[in-house]
């Protein structure tokens, strides 16, 4: 480092202004370590000469061995490089070297530290933000270093109004800068700013500097700033002076001086192209050592963006896989879900509950008949014998069913203790009441149909394409879920479903049969003409209060349009999975039915006309028939009819055991294997 205190960059102007005891021509001479250590700014329009002016002090430094670093924003200094060994760092590639603020902390220790002088060209970022956060870091780390290192050492910003500026919304590197212009002096950092518009820099700054330097201004807010700092006659003189004059301003000397400053000996980059062909000079390089140190850095910041972008890609293919997973997920969902419901349709159709009978407790077996629906639905232990197929079947047929006949029934019994007392409605309230309990019902039968369709076509295993993990249901399978019951109850014997089929009529009240018997003689029919019938009232709520047991028990089946059909034949079918003639079915039915049938009315097929029955039954002497006992035997008044019947089922002793044993063989294997378990 040369030991020169002074660097010659100017000689004295003749003109107005300026030091009258200097002669014209003489040497003006600039402190270094002011210059390197203070704060400038050298300002004026655009080809009055600023940035020679900068170049000159600059070049004066560079041969004395002092380094500088220079914030090139227009790319205008790399022509020092045809004298100077200096890094040229930044975007282009015309750079010795391509930097990012990865670089920042390695830029800063060949400044101070190998005294490498560097010229940072911004000039080539495409993103703004990647410039400023790069200029940042430097000065950052320069402040940080020269805190311990006490070097002098100058810090030159070009078009320092963009970063300084006067008008507000100055960024963190604004910041920076003005900490420097405010503080750095006393650690050896000192900076030098650089602009056309002076009207436009921060006032904070300039008012700070140690010399200014005044090239020609020519607009008003310019001059009125030369006005204030310099005095009236140098706004109006600043506007006169020549390329490369100037007035300096300098602190050790309390001067004001006009002087024309030398022209810079390198080539001048940033000269306004002309119509000759351009040259571009012999530039010198920079060590192998220093890019070196520097690629170095580039290439371990290409190394963490690859790795970068190798997460980035191995992340988006677990984003596709697990989108790919979410979406099986789904499909095996929907598959499941169409498994179950081809289980409930095999479930459903095969109506297993009855083929092998259940406990002699009829209602506690039944799918929550006679219990309210809130705790059938609520109840934890319900829930355990809904996984027994009774439950199961109840559950599936009826839900759609109890859904919409529930409304239609709660409408009508709201309108029925509506009225006074419970008196009967007139009859125009009746037939609203009807229109309405038929249109709720017309809705459940298209529910109901809609059900009994699933429950007719069962859908194949070839249309649904079940998981490979859902077994096949076979016939045998169903018919052992349905006959799990409690091992002390006959199962699997014409008995033990004759049994449970009387179990659940014995459970209904005396109106309520007497609705049974009315539906058994009509086939088809509503539940109000069934409680006429049966020897009740007209009113819609109570025949629908005595209707409900029936229909849950399932005695009775809807038959569309607010009608119901007798349904003890059908179950008797179903028991045994439709393996039965006609004929058999007939003999089980008729043991059911003697019940709740009285005898004469037994000889009768289900839609016998009522007066011929009437007719028969007279031979009861009137008091009213009575029906079978559990061991199926007639008790009445008239003792020999008894006795008859007793002869009669005597005779027939023989027969119901060879109808039995034909009924049994009607059952799937697995049926026979639980009747015979429990026969042992």
């Amino acid at each position: 480092m040369s030991e020169a205190e002074t660097i010659h960059v100017a000689d004295v102007s003749e003109g107005i202004g300026g030091d009258a005891t200097a002669e014209p021509g003489s040497p003006v001479e600039l402190p270094v370590v002011d210059v390197l250590t203070g704060r400038s700014f050298i300002t004026g329009k655009s080809g009055s000469g600023k940035s020679n002016t900068a170049s000159v002090v600059i070049e004066n430094l560079l041969s004395n061995g002092f380094p500088v670093i220079i914030v090139d924003t227009d790319g205008e200094y790399y022509g020092l490089k045809e004298e100077y060994e200096i890094l040229h760092a930044g975007a282009d590639d015309e750079c010795d070297i391509v930097v990012s603020p990865e670089h920042a902390e390695k830029l800063a220790t060949l400044a101070l530290e190998q005294n490498v002088p560097i010229i940072l060209d911004v000039s080539g970022y495409l993103e703004e933000e990647t410039a400023n956060e790069l200029l940042l870091e430097v000065v950052k780390q320069l402040f940080a270093k020269e805190k311990r290192m006490k070097k002098p050492f100058l810090l030159v910003i070009e078009e320092c109004h963009e970063y300084i500026p006067e008008g507000g919304g100055m960024d963190e590197t604004g910041k920076m800068l003005i900490k420097v212009g405010k503080r750095g002096r006393k650690h050896g950092l000192g900076i030098v700013g650089i602009s056309q518009r002076p009207a436009d820099v921060k006032k904070d700054f300039i008012t700070q500097c140690d010399w200014l330097c005044w090239h020609r201004l020519t607009w008003d807010n310019d001059t009125k700033v030369v006005g204030r700092i310099l005095g009236s006659k140098y706004a109006s003189a600043v506007e006169d002076l020549g390329d490369g004059e100037a007035f300096l301003l300098t602190d050790w000397d309390e001067s004001i001086r006009r002087i024309q400053f030398h022209r810079k000996e390198t080539f001048d980059a940033g000269a306004t192209p002309g119509l000759d062909d351009f040259e571009r000079p012999e530039l010198k390089s920079v060590s192998s050592d220093l890019v070196g140190e520097l690629q170095s850095i580039s290439d371990e910041k290409e190394r963490r963006e690859s790795e970068i972008a190798d997460l980035k890609q191995e992340l988006e293919k677990k984003d596709r896989r697990i989108a790919d997973l979410e979406r099986e997920l789904e499909e095996a969902r929907d598959l499941s879900d169409m498994a179950d419901q081809f289980a409930q349709a095999l479930l459903g159709k095969a109506e297993a509950p009855y083929r092998g009978g259940g406990p002699r407790a009829g209602p506690e077996r039944l799918a929550g008949a006679e219990r309210p629906d809130d705790a059938r639905e609520g109840d934890d232990g319900d829930q355990s014998v809904l996984k027994s197929y009774d439950e199961a079947v109840a559950a599936t047929e009826a839900h759609a069913e109890d859904a919409a006949e529930t409304e239609t029934e709660t409408a009508i019994e709201s309108d029925a203790s509506a009225a006074d007392g419970g008196a009967e409605i007139d009859a125009d309230g009746g037939a609203a009441n009807g229109d309405a309990a038929g249109a709720n019902a017309e809705a459940a039968d298209t529910v109901a149909a809609d059900a009994d369709a699933s429950n007719a076509d069962p859908v194949t295993e070839e249309e649904t394409d079940p998981a490979d993990d859902v077994d096949p249901v076979t016939r045998d399978d169903v018919a052992e879920s349905a006959l799990r019951f409690d091992d002390a109850i006959e199962l699997g014997t014409r008995e033990a479903v004759i049994e449970e089929l009387r179990s659940r009529i014995g459970t209904l009240p005396e109106l309520s049969r007497g609705m049974l018997r009315h539906y058994r003689r009509e086939g088809a029919s509503d539940p109000v003409a069934a409680h006429i019938d049966a020897g009740g009232d007209g009113d819609s709520g109570h025949a629908y209060s005595r209707h409900r047991p029936i229909r849950r028990a399932g005695l009775i089946r809807h038959a569309g349009r607010g009608s119901y059909a007798y349904a003890v034949p059908d179950l008797v079918r179903e028991a045994y999975a439709d393996r039965l003639d006609e004929e058999q079915v007939d003999e089980i039915v008729r043991a059911v039915e003697r019940v709740f049938v009285p005898p004469a009315e037994l000889s009768y097929p289900p839609d016998a006309d009522p007066s011929e029955v009437g007719d028969g039954a007279g031979a009861d002497n009137g008091d009213g028939p009575t029906f079978d006992d559990a061991d199926g035997a007639t008790t009445g008044d008239d003792g020999s009819e008894a006795a008859a019947d007793r002869g009669r089922n005597g005779a027939d002793a023989d027969t119901r055991e060879a109808d039995r044993t034909a009924a049994e063989t009607g059952l799937s294997d697995a049926a026979r294997r639980f009747a015979e378990r429990s026969e042992r």
